[in-house]
């Protein structure tokens, strides 16, 4: 099928490249020419695991193609997918002026030939209908000879299809999806959707082909559209509960490692965003938690179990600024290292990282603050964030830990697990490591010299491993069958 996406970030992208490499021919559009000419070249603006490699083979194959003309991918595309930024507004509402923008270039340049529309920004509930009348609109400003306004009224049908991508994994996601969303009341809209995600559904390029069809959850627009903002704040919502807990375990002399693990093999709970550390982050959890907490006052009612998830994930941000100040009391004059800033690993995004807020916190309080990220090197296009200003960016761990006092293991790349931390440890000032993510062998830690301290560990034992007892850890194991009842 012949297909548009309509904005070049991490979902359009993403979206644009993985349906190139199905077989469809896809014309991806973005307005920043300077972008469009870096992926005309074959490179990526964003880092993403396995994007290079298909972006470059689709292209060398002929379906798939970037530009800046809007009219041309309204042109080609049997499928039209809306795929720009909604940023948060100070009241935590989404802009959607860009989705306004897009439906009306898509209206003007509309021909009579039929075209489904997809909402796959995440965007208000309700935004299907209103992207409808805004393409309507732009219809009704056609200077049309060629066809008549009420046969390009009758071309085209809006659908919603949310995404559900990890950035880090967005790839992989695209390919092994858990459900496809569609929403609309057209049934020759959704079956064209059913048509391009065929080969998605059959699992043709599943690392799990051995298991049944894809389910596809065809809804009305709005349900859609709340399945999204559903689905993203139930997690946020269970990252700041088991956040709680652990800061509860703290008090009383539990592990949060252990909680978790005993919790999370209940099947009605599960074990995954189970992990407690330093709270969540990134371009999705916060701006659409905010943007549900805003609807829901619109119409009346105060969501007040995902404001306590959002206080308390404010809280858990600056946890580490008050462990450090357990540890070395005055942090005025102290030299901090930040292990990872990006909000999580194999990403090159720093939108709302926690690293940002403990690094303002830091600072204020007068610290040195040094970091080192796999990703966020210097010179990167991601250290070019005005936010790192005030930041010591090293290029080696064995750089980040010369002189330091303490080191933040803030984001949990899985190489920050088998460092030198001997060899680290014998180039600092103070040997702390706090581990923000409960994400290192603490063990390990203790054996390279450190004082070690996570989140979710006890006041007496063992908040500081090497200082105080070492807890056991907990195991599963299965009665012998005589034993079982």
């Amino acid at each position: 099928m012949n297909v548009c996406v309509i904005g070049t970030g991490y979902v359009g992208l993403v979206t644009g490249v993985c349906l190139a490499h199905m077989g469809h021919d896809v014309i991806c559009v973005d307005n920043n020419a300077t972008k469009v000419a870096l992926m005309q070249s074959g490179k990526s603006p964003i880092y993403e695991p396995g994007l290079d490699e298909l972006m470059q083979s689709s292209m060398a194959a002929g379906r798939l193609r970037f530009t800046t003309d809007l009219k041309a991918g309204v042109e080609h595309g049997d499928v039209l997918f809306i795929a720009v930024g909604t940023p948060p507004l100070p009241t935590g509402e989404s802009d959607t002026r860009y989705v306004e923008a897009v439906a009306r270039g898509i209206g003007a340049h509309l021909t009579g030939d039929y075209k489904v529309i997809v909402n796959k920004s995440t965007v208000p509930i309700g935004s299907g209908n209103w992207v409808r009348q805004i393409v309507l609109d732009a219809i009704a400003s056609q200077d049309t000879t060629h066809v008549d306004r009420d046969t390009l009224a009758q071309s085209f049908e809006v659908v919603s299809n949310p995404e559900f991508l990890r950035e880090g994994s967005a790839v992989y996601d695209t390919f092994n999806p858990d459900r496809i969303v569609l929403g609309g009341s057209s049934q020759r809209a959704i079956a064209t959707m059913q048509r391009l995600y065929a080969p998605l559904i059959r699992r043709q390029f599943s690392e799990k082909q051995s298991l049944p069809a894809i389910p596809v959850v065809v809804t009305d627009l709005a349900s859609a559209e709340m399945i999204k903002y559903a689905a993203n704040a139930f997690l946020a919502t269970k990252i700041s509960f088991i956040n709680e807990v652990a800061n509860i375990c703290d008090r009383v002399g539990a592990d949060v490692t252990q909680v978790a693990q005993g919790i999370g093999l209940d099947s009605r709970i599960g074990d995954k965003f189970l992990q407690a550390g330093i709270g969540w982050g990134g371009s999705c959890f916060p701006k659409d938690v905010a943007a549900l907490i805003h609807t829901a006052r619109d119409y009346g009612y105060e969501a007040p179990l995902l404001n306590a998830a959002v206080q308390t994930n404010q809280h858990q941000r600056l946890l580490a600024l008050e462990k450090l100040q357990q540890m070395l009391k005055i942090l005025k004059g102290k030299t901090i290292g930040l292990l990872g800033l990006t909000f999580k690993p194999n990403t090159d995004d720093l939108r709302d990282a926690p690293a940002l807020d403990l690094i303002r916190e830091l600072v204020r309080l007068g610290a040195k603050v040094k970091a080192y990220d796999p990703i966020v090197q210097p010179g990167s296009h991601a250290a070019q964030d005005e936010r790192l200003a005030q930041v010591d960016l090293a290029t080696t761990p064995m750089q980040l830990a010369q002189g330091c006092d303490a080191l933040v293991l803030v984001t949990d790349w899985v190489q920050f697990q088998t460092l030198d931390y001997a060899a680290m440890a014998a180039v600092m000032r103070q040997r702390i490591v706090l581990d923000g993510r409960n994400a290192l062998a603490p063990e390990a830690i203790v054996q390279a010299g450190f004082a070690y301290m996570g989140i979710g560990y006890s006041v007496d034992r063992p908040t500081v491993w090497g200082i105080n007892v070492q807890p056991a850890k907990a195991t599963v194991a299965a009665l012998p069958a005589e034993q079982v009842a």
